[in-house]
């Protein structure tokens, strides 16, 4: 019961320093893509860079699956098997089909980023096996299946995103061209939104506290950095549409 009050608190420092990533990605640039400083010898190879940042939601999965193999209840699998299409697809399918032959990742960046997911499997797989008491009952639940189909919406909306980037950069070649489409009509990163969206659906459908960290600590980061993609599209891609917002439609 111990652990479960300091699972309880660090949650609540985790949504504290969400909040003070969100400010500060206002006032600066993460090193990655078109921000990335070339001169920096602390790159790597993006493709490599983003399988290892990836790869601990894929291991933590796995290691909470071995813990409590024994008590795996079907909702529990379920659960695990929604996480796992997000992070497959992100960790071995994405970054050999994305265009990163020759393009750079800042290994802080890296680092960075295997903690939070680190931090985050282990937060989100704890309260799926330790803390919450799924039941098969999960499965005659209104709230899970609309949570269920924001996810997949939102997961459908952030690959479509970046299909279209990549068709794009497969007609044209390297470098920025200007997206025409779906909800590129609107927006300059509807694949940020799309992910935003997909968070959503999981802190709804796990119906948790962890999952509700998550989502805030997803749109803390994608937020700010849309905003910053949109103004450095605008300013150096020809003809890019100024009507465009950064994320939401109509809204910002």
């Amino acid at each position: 019961m111990g652990f479960e009050i300091t699972y309880h608190n660090f949650l609540l420092l985790w949504s504290f320093l969400a909040i003070i990533v969100f400010v500060s990605l206002f006032f600066t640039d993460a090193p990655y893509g078109r921000f990335l400083k070339s001169s920096s010898k602390l790159n790597l190879a993006s493709r490599t860079g983003w399988i290892i940042m990836e790869c601990p939601t894929v291991i933590g999965l796995i290691i909470f699956l071995i813990i409590f193999a024994e008590k795996i209840e079907l909702a529990e699998l379920c659960l695990c098997l929604i996480w796992a299409s997000h992070y497959f697809h992100r960790t071995f399918i994405w970054p050999f089909r994305a265009k990163l032959d020759g393009k750079r990742m800042n290994l802080v960046v890296v680092i960075m980023a295997v903690l939070f997911n680190t931090v985050n499997v282990f937060i989100q797989m704890y309260w799926i096996f330790a803390v919450a008491d799924y039941s098969d009952e999960l499965f005659s639940s209104p709230i899970f299946y609309m949570g269920l189909f924001i996810f997949f919406l939102g997961m459908a909306t952030n690959i479509k995103s970046d299909n279209i980037l990549m068709k794009l950069r497969a007609i044209h070649g390297n470098g920025y061209h200007v997206p025409r489409g779906f909800l590129y009509k609107f927006v300059s990163s509807p694949n940020y939104l799309g992910e935003i969206i997909e968070w959503l659906g999981w802190a709804i459908l796990t119906l948790s506290p962890a999952g509700l960290v998550f989502f805030l600590w997803t749109a803390a980061n994608l937020i700010p950095r849309a905003r910053s993609n949109h103004k450095w599209l605008i300013s150096n891609v020809e003809n890019y549409p100024e009507s465009r917002k950064s994320i939401f439609p109509y809204i910002y």
